[in-house]
Order: structure tokens, then C-alpha cells, then sequence
């Protein structure tokens, strides 16, 4: 039989021309070289190296070692270079030219494949926030009363955003339980993980002028997924009142494809019902609105633990990047803004360990009798993601890892 092009294996896949993901990857043979790829199947083409060879305009956008200048040429461009490589990848009188530009994807290495300006994470599942306020105000109000106003969220550490398959060193810091009649210094004991989308800008805003809730498709580029850890410990007592600090700044780890956001138009749903009146700024009952029905799944140690369906996020991308802008705070080429925890109302449906395991109270049981309340020492997470794509086919997201390394 004769051999079968990756080209045409691709079609009905994940990773199909309907997707078609921008990464950055290197060689073997070159590892000092980075260079855009898209992925197609189970290959990533060299994206410069075919715009080349085809001579396309967008040949010098395409040949850079990160996507941020390709991403800060707005979205006609975007949409010009995906109608460029979904016909490199489809037409027959390209095939030639483009198959020796395939790589294997086990044959390369992927890396981060943008330069991280600005990060910032949201608290937007409504379902996630309400099993932390019964967690922690046991008598209390579940929901803050700004909680249903506005999408809470808060300025992380751009600069420990790491791709996937990085290590995490566990980290060090004071805790104090309410046990402890002074704080204690030492690795944290309670490290966790949380299952994230992540939407990556690229055309940049002017100070001064916030993006209206029309306009998510003009400043973002794509989506990854993200893992956003947590040292529960350290943020319990260094939180109070300024927020989350470092229990979070250690690493955020992301996936290394990004998915256009024209890829996810078969993904778009209506958001949650809304029953608390927003303000007109956020009020996005008259739009399509901005809800996506990804499907998300958490393996601890390889094992499945749980399926956050990300359709019942109550705040959209749309809403929080409008908000993140309207006090004329400036978007920049780069700036990451994640989710926060998706998780949805079963209890195979929490995105952390937190939730999971009721703070430490109720191990999560897994195969071969072992269990966790938070990570230990060599524990891989591995949170994995598609969504609809056109006539039945799926997008897929990769996936985005990492393993607990002891501290130092």
C-alpha cells in the first residue's frame, strides 16, 4: 500500500486544517535555531521556510524566533496568513513544496512560543468560587458581594510563565495554620494545581482607552491552556489584604500551541444566565457573547481526575479583557490573561485539588489504593483540552504538563 501523506492522515483529526495551532519549535540539528511552526496532525510545519518557498508576503512575519511580531500585525494579517497556510496545507499544487517542511512531532522541541508582556488571572467559574466560600466562610456568604459585578482577577508574574513539560520547583516560603502560634519558613506543603484557559493579546491598545466588549477578535490572538499552581499554604497567610503574592508567582505553565481564535467558532455558546443586572460596560446580554464550550481534562500521575467543562464559565474572555482595560490600563503584544480555575458543578468536575479534596479534609482517591490531598514531590499534571470544530470534527489544544521537582 502506498504510504500516507501526514497531510492527508491530518483531515479529520484534532489537529486538522480546520485548527492549525501556532507554536515555536527547534531541531535537533539546529537547537539554537527557533522558528514558528503550525502544527498539522502529528507535524508542525515550518511555517518561515514554507512562506518562503511560496513566496508569500508574510514570509519575513513567519520567519521570526517568537510569534509576538506576527501577533502584533493585527488581526487582516491573522486572517490573511491562516488563509495562506490552510491553502499550503490543502491544495495539491502545493503538497511538493510543503511536505519536506514537515516535521515529527517527536522530533522537535517545542518552547514558548511568545514573549510574555503583562499576565493576568481571573476567578470567572462561578462554580469554583462558590466551593472556596463554602470551603472558607463555612456560615458565610459562598460569593463576595462583588463577585456577580465584575470579573475579580489580579496581576501574576510575567516572567515565570513557563511551556509545558517544564519542571516545578516546589516552593519555599512562611505559612502559618491556625495551629502555629508563630509562622513557619519551609517548602510548602499544600502545592496544587489549577486548570486554566488562557487567552494570548496581540494588537496592542493606547493608554487611556478601554476595548469594548465588541472587540475580543480584534486584540486576541488565541488561546492556550494554562496551569496556573498554587501554593495554598503560602497565598492562606500572605493574602490578606493584598492578594495573591507568592503562593502564586512561582510558575504558571502554559501550553505550547496556540489556537487561533477563528479556529473556535464552532466552539462559541451562550455564557451562564446571568441573574444579578450588570453595568452597561459588561452587560453582553444583546451580543453573541463570548462563552466556549471547551472540554478540559485533569490526569494526575497519568490517571484521569476530573473534566472541567469550561462552557459554564460565568465571566467570558470578552467581559474580562473589557474590564482588565476599562480603567485606560493598555493592552501590549504578549500580555497573557488566564481564567482562572474552571470547574463545574459535579464532583468530577473541579479543576484543582483544593476543591477536590474539601482543602486536604477528603483525600482523592486514586488507582492502586494511593491518594492525594495536594501534589508531592515527582507528580506529573497533564491537563488536556478540544472543543467543537466545523462538520463534527474537534480542535484540539495539546496539552500542557508539568512535574513537581522537590525544593531547594
Amino acid at each position: 500500500m502506498p504510504e500516507v501523506s501526514p497531510l492527508d492522515a491530518a483531515v479529520n483529526g484534532p489537529f486538522g486544517p480546520h485548527n492549525l495551532p501556532y507554536g515555536v519549535f527547534t531541531t535537533a540539528d539546529a537547537p539554537g535555531s527557533a522558528r514558528i511552526g503550525v502544527r498539522i496532525g502529528d507535524h508542525v510545519l515550518d511555517a518561515g521556510a514554507a512562506a518562503r518557498a511560496l513566496g508569500s508576503e508574510d514570509a519575513e512575519l513567519l520567519s521570526q524566533p517568537v510569534l509576538n511580531p506576527l501577533m502584533a500585525a493585527g488581526r487582516p494579517v491573522w486572517r490573511r496568513v491562516r488563509g495562506a497556510l490552510t491553502a499550503w496545507l490543502t491544495e495539491p499544487e502545493h503538497r511538493r513544496t510543503v511536505e519536506p517542511l514537515l516535521h515529527p512531532l517527536h522530533s522537535v522541541v517545542l518552547r514558548l512560543p511568545f514573549e510574555v508582556a503583562d499576565y493576568v488571572d481571573f476567578y470567572a467559574s462561578e462554580h469554583h468560587a462558590t466551593t472556596v466560600g463554602r470551603i472558607f466562610r463555612p456560615d458565610g456568604d459562598a460569593l463576595t458581594p462583588n463577585w456577580k459585578h465584575l470579573p475579580i482577577g489580579y496581576h501574576g508574574r510575567a516572567g515565570t510563565v513557563v511551556v509545558s513539560g517544564t519542571d516545578v520547583v516546589r516552593p519555599t516560603g512562611q505559612r502559618k495554620t491556625p495551629h502555629d502560634p508563630q509562622p513557619v519558613f519551609g517548602p510548602s506543603t499544600r502545592l496544587d494545581y489549577e486548570a486554566e484557559v488562557g487567552f494570548v493579546v496581540g494588537t496592542p491598545s493606547r493608554q487611556g482607552e478601554r476595548v469594548e466588549l465588541d472587540a475580543l477578535a480584534d486584540h486576541v490572538f488565541g488561546v492556550c491552556l494554562v496551569n496556573d499552581w498554587s501554593a495554598r499554604d503560602i497565598q492562606a497567610w500572605e493574602y490578606v489584604p493584598l492578594g495573591p503574592f507568592l503562593g502564586k508567582s512561582f510558575a504558571t505553565s502554559v501550553s505550547p500551541w496556540i489556537v487561533p481564535l477563528d479556529a473556535l467558532e464552532a466552539a462559541r455558546v451562550a455564557p451562564p444566565a446571568r441573574d444579578t443586572p450588570l453595568l452597561p460596560y459588561l452587560d453582553d446580554a444583546k451580543s453573541e457573547g463570548w462563552g466556549l464550550d471547551l472540554r478540559l481534562e485533569v490526569a494526575l500521575n497519568t490517571e484521569v481526575v476530573s473534566r472541567p467543562p469550561f462552557a459554564t464559565m460565568y465571566w467570558t474572555a470578552a467581559q474580562q479583557l473589557t474590564h482588565m482595560t476599562v480603567n485606560g490600563a493598555s493592552l501590549r503584544t504578549g500580555d497573557l490573561f488566564a481564567s482562572g480555575t474552571v470547574s463545574g458543578p459535579g464532583d468530577d468536575e473541579r479543576g484543582c485539588l483544593l476543591e477536590q479534596t474539601w482543602n486536604g479534609r477528603d483525600p482523592l482517591r486514586l488507582s492502586g489504593g494511593a491518594s492525594r490531598t495536594f501534589l508531592e514531590d515527582g507528580d506529573e499534571v497533564a491537563i488536556t483540552a478540544w472543543a467543537p470544530g466545523p462538520d463534527g470534527r474537534r480542535v484540539g489544544f495539546g496539552e500542557v504538563t508539568g512535574r513537581v521537582s522537590p525544593a531547594v
